[in-house]
């Protein structure tokens, strides 16, 4: 039987998410898993006026390009990808896997030299995004490999990710609408604020904000979206944070870290799993050891931790930190071939100071707003 909430979301992606308008070019990148949504997308597009191409994946193909491949081609990039990056106006990606441990036993510095060849590419995507020549979103399919690893039965995941998606299903758009004004008045509280000072369960962290730009994540870029987001002083950051969650990137997870910075920069980074992987993503490049954005997860629909970044970081009540590349439109200047999300949970006694005023306090925002 038919979801009617993937087309539902398939929907929100084209008409609201990226708007996509007549002779638009959309690439739509996704897994074989995905073929129900990636299909209504597709149409959504069409219906839309754009120009869609089509980019699927099968089912293990990053596991046998490391097994296979040689330096040389995992630093490749192909020319076609390039031009895409450079030349569409719009990305669509649906997230999707049978198997999200498929990578485990990868080598890291495998993992190393691929991010090290794609650092063009991410650039390149970086600085068209800042100025607003490409509008992309991510979303995420719910598969039984997702559902696994939040703990959840594939019915009850499904309600859980179209329930983050959409909380009002009769009208996605004007949800997301809403809540962008919500969110905007706490952004234009931190306009022309400067330090802040995070202190958590073995976390007490300082990081300038000075100068920097507030992004409001309302349904455009990620869906399910619900953060604020911005690009740290590159060199700011004073002090050590224990991460509440595992955090996974490339298939890989680690768990335990706990890092120190001293004038931006991470000086000792450890983990109580995976912590050799962890050390050769931090030494990815001279971007890798600085922090490219922080921000504040905002999504009530979301307060357990799931395995999934594009879920976990808008937990209510959290923050993360996020090491590599940031986004221009933030102000930072920071450049990486890496950005890895890890999260902070302050429900339990945490609270964030913005020029030694409290704001926020147990997982909520204290501030008086109109």
């Amino acid at each position: 039987m038919s979801d009617s909430r993937v087309s539902k979301l398939a929907g929100l992606l084209v008409d609201y998410s990226v708007a996509v308008q007549p002779g638009d070019k959309v690439v739509i990148n996704g897994g074989a898993d995905a073929g129900v949504l990636v299909r209504e997308v597709y149409a959504a597009v069409l219906k839309a006026g754009g120009h869609p191409l089509l980019l699927v994946s099968l089912p293990g193909m990053d596991e046998i390009l490391y097994r296979h491949a040689t330096d040389e081609q995992l630093r490749f990039v192909a020319p076609p990808v390039k031009e895409i990056m450079e030349t569409y106006d719009v990305s669509i990606s649906v997230a999707s896997t049978d198997n999200t441990r498929s990578l485990s036993g990868v080598d890291p510095g495998k993992v190393m030299l691929r991010s090290q060849g794609r650092r063009e590419i991410l650039d390149i995507f970086m600085a068209r995004a800042a100025r607003g020549e490409l509008r992309w979103t991510v979303t995420l399919f719910p598969t039984n490999a997702y559902a696994q690893d939040a703990d959840m039965s594939l019915s009850d995941y499904e309600d859980f990710v179209y329930g983050a998606c959409m909380p009002d299903l009769n009208d996605p758009v004007g949800y997301w609408r809403n809540f962008s004004a919500r969110q905007q008045k706490i952004i234009d509280w931190l306009q022309g604020k400067k330090q802040v000072h995070i202190k958590g369960q073995d976390t007490d962290l300082r990081l300038s904000i000075a100068g920097r730009v507030f992004r409001n994540c309302d349904g455009h870029h990620n869906v399910p979206d619900g953060e604020i987001f911005t690009g740290p002083v590159e060199d700011s950051l004073e002090g050590h944070v224990c991460f509440s969650y595992p955090a996974i990137y490339q298939g890989r997870e680690v768990t335990g870290i706990r890092l120190d910075f001293a004038k931006g920069k991470v000086v000792q980074a450890r983990a109580e799993k995976n912590e050799e992987f962890l050390l050769k993503m931090v030494a990815t490049d001279k971007g890798s050891c600085y922090a490219g954005e922080f921000a504040i997860g905002t999504n009530e629909g979301i307060r357990n931790f799931t395995r999934q970044i594009l879920f976990d970081e808008k937990i209510a009540g959290s923050f993360h930190l996020a090491l590599g590349s940031g986004y221009p439109e933030t102000g930072s200047v920071n450049k990486s071939a890496i950005h890895w999300d890890m999260i902070c949970d302050l429900r339990a006694g945490g609270e964030i100071r913005v020029d030694g005023e409290l704001f926020y306090k147990d997982g909520k925002f204290v501030i008086n707003l109109p």
